[in-house]
């Protein structure tokens, strides 16, 4: 069967399988030949909005130095063009509504007095995996300079890479406690143990080892609650490696610290036989990957929010969560727990308490904060009092 025919998750998978088979992963080589980082955190430049899970992966491993992705179309609306013979690069998302030309009744697409496409957007009754063909920055005539819209996209952010990394980590709260020569996270006594900055070839580096160990640090009960039962050279201890090494992938490209998992052939080997074996997991990794990032990343933000609020993990007037490529803002929350929303391109419905994306949006926002996680108590059973490690 030709590729094009498998399923987006398997091409991934595969491709990502192979890359790690020959060292050429965007985990092996954190830094490609040119000096460029391998991950950049890939934006689409007219709405702002980031691209999620999966799709960053597929983005990223298409190495291209511009964060910037759209569609044709989005170009077109823009006033923007896709250069001629440009290869589209496939993502898959869910979304509730689209954005269409306004047309005249003969069919030609009105324009605004800047000659840009003037638009609508057409609701759907419930929400649709939709395939989409992104076209990096590099591929599109008459986009801004990268470097102007780096400049923007700097504004406003007064801290380095270092310093908004150092603050990431104090405002976590988490227990780390150096010595040793291994970083690892203890889950049974929930404390991260790290050795001393001087060990490491640079402070960066000691920051990447940092970042990877609170991706372990968030699965704890108390956070977003996953299985980390698995032994080490398990392959439930591959599944959390490769969300921590996702997130720590994630949060280096936001932060612009960059990432280094290390040459870990075990992990290596191990993450190739759970692509090859069962390559749709990659969907449920780089999801929880997602939470991680948004988890940690949101940390300082949601201490300043919430510091001495009551802990409510029910939806509050003014909430906004990101999900699925977009972004909902909770203008009105009534007596029957119905949600009243708008998303980032001014749509705005009333979900109901049965709605399917009512509780994914209500797991999402429980999932991401400095208060959240899934409200159960501690299960003392002998399971769970194993002194479980996750080394790197």
């Amino acid at each position: 069967m030709s590729d094009n025919f498998k399923k987006l998750p398997v091409q991934l998978s595969e491709k990502l399988a192979a890359e790690l088979k020959a060292g050429t992963s965007l985990f092996q080589k954190p830094v490609k030949d040119n000096g460029m980082p391998a991950f950049v955190t890939p934006v689409n430049p007219t709405t702002g909005k980031g691209y999620s899970g999966m799709n960053q992966i597929i983005l990223a491993m298409k190495g291209h130095d511009d964060p910037r992705w759209m569609s044709a179309d989005a170009a077109s609306y823009a006033g923007f063009l896709v250069k001629k013979g440009a290869t589209g690069t496939m993502i898959e998302f869910s979304k509730s509504n689209d954005i269409q030309a306004v047309r005249t009744p003969e069919g030609a697409k009105i324009k605004d007095d800047d000659g840009k496409t003037i638009t609508r957007t057409v609701e759907f009754e419930k929400p649709q995996t939709v395939k989409a063909f992104l076209f990096n920055g590099s591929q599109i005539n008459n986009l801004p300079p990268l470097s102007e819209f780096l400049k923007k996209q700097d504004e406003g952010q007064s801290l380095s890479p270092v310093k908004r990394v150092e603050k990431l980590i104090a405002d976590s709260k988490a227990v780390i406690i150096h010595g040793g020569e291994e970083a690892y996270y203890d889950k049974k006594r929930d404390a991260i143990f790290l050795p001393e900055k001087e060990k490491f070839e640079s402070e960066t580096k000691y920051l990447q080892a940092a970042i990877h160990q609170l991706a372990h640090w968030t699965g704890h009960e108390s956070r977003l609650n996953r299985p980390m039962e698995g032994k080490f050279g398990s392959m439930e201890y591959a599944r959390e490696e490769i969300r921590a090494a996702i997130a720590a992938m994630m949060i280096g490209g936001e932060t612009k610290i960059g990432h280094n998992f290390g040459p870990h052939a075990a992990y290596s080997n191990n993450f190739q036989k759970i692509l090859r074996d069962t390559p749709f997991e990659i969907v449920k990794v780089s999801r929880d990957a997602q939470k991680i990032s948004s988890l940690l990343l949101g940390l300082g933000q949601k201490r300043e929010v919430k510091q001495g609020a009551e802990k409510n993990l029910n939806f509050q007037k003014g909430d906004q969560i990101s999900y699925m490529d977009t972004s909902y803002k909770v203008l009105d929350v009534y007596k029957n727990k119905s949600i009243k929303v708008e998303d980032m391109d001014g749509a705005r419905k009333t979900i109901k308490a049965t709605d399917g994306l009512y509780k994914s949006l209500l797991e999402v926002r429980n999932n991401v904060g400095e208060e959240q996680g899934h409200g159960r108590e501690n299960d003392h059973s002998a399971e769970q009092q194993n002194n479980y490690q996750i080394e790197r």
